[in-house]
């Protein structure tokens, strides 16, 4: 008898073990064809966004500019911004900070701190920016991606109260350029 209902248990245990396997909801972004910058989520994009205050650039920048920010940036996002150089369109937002939603640019950033996201298996995590430029002071989201090992920026997310020039998001604006 006790033979019996072990033997009855193992399909349940199979059963139930099938219908505990968890698949991530995120697949993995890939390796990284770059080098890139040291840290988490939150350090790299305050990494970036330093180096953005310290050299301010606006509309889209050049190729050298390109190489100071691929530290720093997703391979598709660096590839977008090199095939967006090479197009002869002419944009509003050409004129402007591509990287914030304030055309003149921020003077001061300060990227959240990721430590308050649970998932420390996550490969994406939006985080909030404070960005401010004499006396205006505004958020926008910064989309950190996992490439292999590193973190990098992916998108920027506009969401100040006053309208880009591009879109809602980097992303968005260089596709809609491309059209």
């Amino acid at each position: 008898m006790r033979n019996k209902a072990f033997a009855l248990l193992i399909p349940a245990a199979v059963l139930l073990s099938a219908c505990t396997t968890v698949e991530p909801v995120i697949k993995d972004n890939g390796p990284r064809t770059a080098s890139c910058a040291e840290g988490g989520p939150d350090s790299v994009a305050q990494q970036f966004y330093d180096l953005r205050v310290a050299q301010p650039t606006q509309g889209l920048p050049d190729s050298s500019t390109l190489a100071k920010y691929r530290p720093y940036l997703s391979d598709h996002l660096y590839q977008t911004l090199l095939a967006a150089n090479g197009n002869t369109k002419n944009g509003a937002w050409r004129n402007g900070d591509l990287f914030s939603s304030l055309a003149q640019g921020p003077t001061v950033a300060s990227v959240a701190d990721a430590s308050t996201i649970p998932n420390s298996d996550a490969h994406n995590i939006p985080l909030r920016v404070d960005l401010s430029r004499d006396g205006k002071q505004w958020q926008d989201e910064v989309l950190m991606i996992r490439e292999g090992t590193c973190w990098v920026v992916d998108d920027i997310r506009y969401a100040a109260n006053w309208s880009h020039p591009g879109s809602g998001t980097l992303g968005q604006t260089l596709e809609h350029e491309k059209k």
